[in-house]
């Protein structure tokens, strides 16, 4: 089974300081598995990566809110999610799994609890996809809970699920920007779909995952990673500015590269360069994630 490299130790303090009350939309808790066990099935084993460590990293980049993602090593035992949320103080929503089985009265107990929406993966790989029958109805459970439905979707799945998303009678996130090839262009036809999704006010983006969208992490000629991204990030921006939010995806799971963990200092200073414009980003980090979790 293989195993994830850790998070940066060594978080960057940003040159970009985020306004009060920005959000960082998507991270995870792992464990520890003493306390919160792994399920048996899991394709990798995750980072040490407990709600403390994550505490000290968002101190030092600004983050105040922030919305803890159900990882797919937990299962449907939303535990972890649930005790993080309880810790927070109030600064955290989140973003569970279900299937089609999980009661009602589990639904009001985790909405009670601070979540506010479902996570599946729709992917093109041969395990770990949740069935897409079971998904349309999970999605009718949880449409009186006005929860969102976050989807971890490649390009390919996009293209494949159109319709899918195009009915759906929640709000739709779909993460990491839907995992776009930055190598084929503005013009691939994932990614216009996903600017013509964008027009339907449902439909909302996550800028997340430049480490998984990108193949390297070599610096620019400003200091920055990832900046194959930045394009597609802009675009995303530009069709629906008050439906993109962002994340950090820490700690950067499924990272099996070596040097190829981001420092989240750095992905601070990323969004600054997706959204050079002031009031832009306080939508992206502050405004649109408030109307779309929750927060007061």
């Amino acid at each position: 089974m293989p195993y994830c490299y850790p998070p940066d130790p060594n978080t960057r303090k940003p040159r970009f300081s985020p306004p009060p009350n920005s959000c960082d939309t998507h991270f995870h808790v792992f464990g520890p598995p003493e306390q919160f066990p792994f399920v048996s099935t899991h394709e990798y084993t995750p980072p040490a990566a407990p709600l403390e460590h994550y505490l000290r990293m968002i101190e030092i980049i600004g983050i105040e809110r922030a919305v803890v993602v159900q990882p797919s090593v937990h299962g449907l035992d939303n535990s972890a999610t649930l005790d993080a949320i309880k810790n927070s103080g109030g600064r955290f929503r989140g973003v569970a799994r279900i299937d089609d089985r999980t009661p009602k009265s589990e639904l009001q107990r985790m909405h009670a609890g601070g979540v506010r929406g479902v996570r599946f993966n729709l992917l093109d790989r041969p395990r770990g996809n949740v069935k897409l029958d079971m998904l349309d109805r999970c999605v009718e459970h949880i449409v009186e809970f006005g929860w969102s439905v976050d989807l971890h979707i490649d390009t390919k799945k996009l293209l494949e699920e159109e319709k899918r998303i195009r009915s759906m009678p929640t709000p739709v996130v779909i993460d990491h920007i839907a995992r776009v090839k930055p190598v084929e262009g503005l013009d691939q036809p994932a990614f216009q779909l996903l600017l013509d999704l964008m027009k339907h006010k449902y439909v909302w983006v996550k800028v997340s995952g430049a480490d998984k969208i990108c193949n390297t992490n070599v610096y620019s000629y400003f200091g920055l990673p990832f900046v194959e991204v930045i394009p597609f990030a802009r675009a995303v921006i530009a069709a629906a500015p008050d439906r993109v939010i962002w994340g950090t995806d820490w700690p950067h799971s499924n990272n099996f590269a070596p040097g190829h963990t981001p420092n989240d200092g750095d992905l601070v200073d990323l969004l600054a360069e997706f959204a050079p414009d002031e009031a832009v980003r306080k939508k992206i980090l502050v405004d649109n994630p408030a109307a779309l979790y929750g927060f007061e």
